[in-house]
């Protein structure tokens, strides 16, 4: 690990990596390539990898309760369908690790007011009407610090739109080391990597891919089935121009750059060598091409998905086995922090 920017060197923390999820519901395509096909790849890279359903987060906005618990197990079925083995990583549910919401009271009183109101996210949720939001959405980002900080994560994989929460936990974990003179909780490295890190609209190129779009062509969900799959592919908006013979061909044409990212993401293969294989061909027979990848590859994480979702009681198990693992690593964390600030044990 390199040197951190205030000189504390992230070598003398074990590598880890964390990562979670909100379980708001609607798994898509989006979610798969840029953040659990990678979870799944990374496990074997020899660093512990944890992995949680943010279910503490979800409720910073009003959630059914029936549907929050729905959504929990179809999210985590979703880590599993898409590779992720709760043997080889850690996969548990926020709610159920005390540690995460004990520590964030703790950064709660070591983050500034004005870090919090900054963040864009809480401009964009909270809108104009700042006093009826709730104080939750407002201090969360102190709640995802801990979430990451009380496994002393080193690494966390993001995508551009997460950047500024990971430059708030590094924030808080820089206030807290300096103000009580130690050097306990690593500053964390954002992962930004490979192709479709940000999987697009399939109607337009230009916006995210996002289960809250009205248009259902407008996604792949991982619950879709093979014709579903193959439909919304063959349907996904393009331009008349052949594929050029170069990536930079793709800079001015957002719809075909999604449509090949998205092909270097499936096949594990990198945009210029899509480019190399289908330079010249017009959409008229990329799509189908990509439509038979995506199938191949996504059909059986719906398939599987279903299966799991059929029986809570063994997601449920899963993820009781996940929480007693994460505690190993994160109560003696938070026990030293305590000792740290003064806490009387």
């Amino acid at each position: 690990m390199s040197d951190t920017s205030d000189g504390q060197p992230n070598s003398a923390f074990t590598p880890r990596v964390f990562s979670g999820i909100q379980p708001s519901g609607g798994l898509t395509l989006g979610n798969y390539l840029g953040a659990l096909k990678r979870f799944a790849d990374s496990q074997d890279q020899g660093v512990q990898s944890v992995y949680c359903m943010v279910d503490m987060h979800a409720i910073t906005v009003w959630q059914d309760p029936d549907a929050l618990r729905r959504q929990t197990r179809e999210l985590t079925a979703g880590f599993i369908a898409s590779g992720v083995d709760p043997e080889k990583s850690i996969l548990f549910n926020q709610s159920q690790v005390a540690e995460h919401a004990q520590l964030a009271w703790i950064f709660n009183c070591v983050a500034r007011m004005g870090w919090m109101q900054r963040m864009t996210q809480w401009k964009d949720k909270a809108g104009k009407n700042t006093q009826n939001a709730s104080l939750g959405l407002l201090a969360y980002p102190a709640l995802m610090a801990a979430d990451i900080l009380v496994y002393h994560a080193t690494h966390v994989p993001v995508g551009e739109d997460q950047k500024q929460h990971l430059e708030l936990t590094r924030d808080i974990a820089i206030k807290f080391n300096n103000d009580y003179g130690v050097n306990f909780f690593p500053i964390t490295e954002p992962v930004i990597e490979g192709a479709a890190t940000r999987v697009m609209s399939l109607r337009d190129g230009s916006r995210k891919m996002s289960k809250s779009d009205p248009s259902d062509m407008s996604r792949i969900n991982l619950t879709d089935d093979a014709d579903t799959i193959a439909q919304k592919i063959r349907k996904a908006r393009t331009d008349p121009e052949p594929l050029p013979d170069t990536a930079e061909g793709l800079a001015e044409r957002p719809e075909a750059r999604n449509l090949v990212n998205i092909y270097a993401a499936l096949a594990n293969l990198t945009v210029d060598q899509v480019i190399a294989d289908h330079a010249g061909q017009q959409f008229g027979t990329f799509k189908p091409a990509l439509a038979d990848l995506a199938v191949a590859k996504l059909e059986p994480i719906s398939t599987e998905m279903k299966r799991l979702t059929a029986d809570p009681g063994e997601i449920d198990a899963i993820l009781r086995r996940g929480s007693e693992r994460a505690r190993e690593i994160a109560a003696p964390i938070l026990a030293k922090t305590y000792e740290i600030v003064g806490m009387v044990r």
